[in-house]
């Protein structure tokens, strides 16, 4: 999968395993394959292309995916190994709100590329049938994390999910490594290694105010946000208060921190056990300033930090990707209602057959 950071392509080699319905894995084989120029400038600027190039765009991005995936299988020695692939692609557009999501990378040009068989577009049906399309991961932490009612991926977006008896809610809290990695650019750094910038800067009170009064904060779940939120919206308005690098990343340090506090304390009732645990993943689980600042704002509701091991904070999106590959070739729900909105929980993913009959 490619996250809204932009940073890269996730690939797993996962090996998944079920037994009356109890699910585990095993990841044999991980990487991420960092995106050249050529393609980090092409996936930013996809929103602008005119549907021609978009077009070509998709079924180039999906021939390189299969490329990257060929090298892959030959630099772990999994010739005859891998059996299905799952792609979540890069999402380009997603406006629930008008009946569509787009994920660049053309599935039928994987399972060409490939010879293997393959699963794409998995957010299509939920959308479909009026939901968020979003998150999607809940059923992967469902039954591969189900140690954990409460887990927090920390990507281009935060996401947040809860569990409640048998009952998920799921959402986009708000743009994290996205902006992150902007406001680090600005200082001649691809991203802020630990939050050490963030940590040597001053909170600007005045945007810390209108970066928590955004319209979005507001609403209830289920909702979730493209990257154009982020890059569009809040990059600009912090921009505009012409801070230093430092500074503008404390800031948005600080944003992110209270974001997730609101964010638990909305979906769960107070006050909570001492033993509740909050499972983080996702890259932004390596900048530790952040981290410290989500669980400095979140100790009030007795919740402790849980970090996984390293390979499952880098890589437990694409691993349950792999999952809800396997669960549509097994024609099971792939998307809970309860998290989308959609009408019902649903079987997403096109398939397409990449292996000679």
């Amino acid at each position: 999968m490619s996250g809204s950071s932009l940073d890269g392509l996730d690939m797993v080699f996962a090996e998944l395993s079920e037994q009356r319905g109890k699910w585990s894995y095993e990841i044999k084989a991980a990487e991420t394959i960092p995106y050249n120029a050529h393609w980090k400038q092409a996936l930013f600027n996809a929103t602008q292309l005119a549907a021609y190039d978009y077009l070509q765009l998709h079924a180039a991005y999906g021939k390189y995916l299969g490329q990257a995936v060929n090298t892959f299988i030959d630099k772990y020695n999994l010739h005859h190994q891998v059996q299905l692939i799952c792609s979540h692609g890069h999402t380009v557009f997603h406006a629930p709100d008008k009946s569509f999501t787009a994920q660049l990378g053309d599935g039928a040009a994987i399972a060409a590329t490939t010879g293997i068989n393959v699963i794409s577009d998995l957010r299509a049906m939920d959308v479909a049938l009026g939901g968020q399309g979003a998150p999607i991961v809940p059923v992967g932490e469902k039954l591969l994390f189900e140690g954990y009612n409460l887990l927090m991926n920390i990507g281009g977006i935060v996401n947040i999910s809860h569990r409640e008896n048998d009952t998920y809610i799921a959402f986009d809290v708000c743009p994290a490594n996205a902006v992150l990695n902007k406001l680090a650019a600005t200082a001649g750094m691809e991203y802020d290694a630990g939050g050490n910038l963030a940590a040597s800067g001053t909170i600007n009170e005045a945007l810390l105010q209108q970066l928590n009064a955004q319209l979005y904060y507001t609403l209830q779940p289920p909702k979730s946000l493209d990257n154009g939120f982020g890059l569009a919206t809040i990059y600009p308005l912090i921009q505009s208060f012409s801070l230093s690098a430092n500074d503008a990343l404390r800031t948005y340090t600080e944003h992110i921190a209270v974001q997730v506090s609101n964010s638990i304390q909305s979906i769960m009732q107070m006050p909570l056990p001492a033993t509740t645990q909050l499972l983080i993943t996702g890259g932004g689980a390596f900048n530790t300033f952040l981290v410290e600042k989500i669980q400095a704002a979140i100790a009030k509701y007795n919740i402790a930090i849980v970090l996984p091991p390293a390979e499952v904070i880098h890589y437990k999106e694409a691993l349950i990707m792999a999952l809800l590959g396997v669960l549509r070739w097994r024609e099971e729900n792939t998307v809970l209602a309860s998290v989308s909105g959609a009408l019902r929980s649903s079987i997403g993913g096109a398939v397409w057959i990449g292996q000679e009959a």
